[in-house]
């Protein structure tokens, strides 16, 4: 079952992650343009996903966390995780 994406709410901080980001920042046009063809693209995300079972991470969030990632040359998923300050190890 495909996840669906959800706005994050702010729990230890006033702002959100949009409001930490310059306005004139490249990142800005590059989110907006991923995000008009992750629209037109959601669709056949739909058609490949079961109705279904669990939900899973929406594709979406993983298709732009790659963008981030060849953005500023990290070279795998788990250091990626780890320069957001992500706990892996429980």
């Amino acid at each position: 079952m495909r996840g669906r994406p959800k706005q994050q709410t702010t729990l230890f901080s006033l702002r959100t992650p949009g409001d930490r980001v310059p306005a004139g920042h490249p990142l800005r046009r590059v989110k907006d343009m991923a995000d008009a063809a992750l629209a037109a693209l959601s669709p056949t995300f739909d058609e490949m996903y079961s109705g279904t079972g669990r939900p899973s991470i929406p594709p979406e969030h993983l298709l732009k966390s790659c963008l981030l990632m060849a953005f500023y040359s990290v070279r795998s998923e788990r250091l990626f995780c780890e320069q957001l300050d992500y706990n892996l190890l429980f």
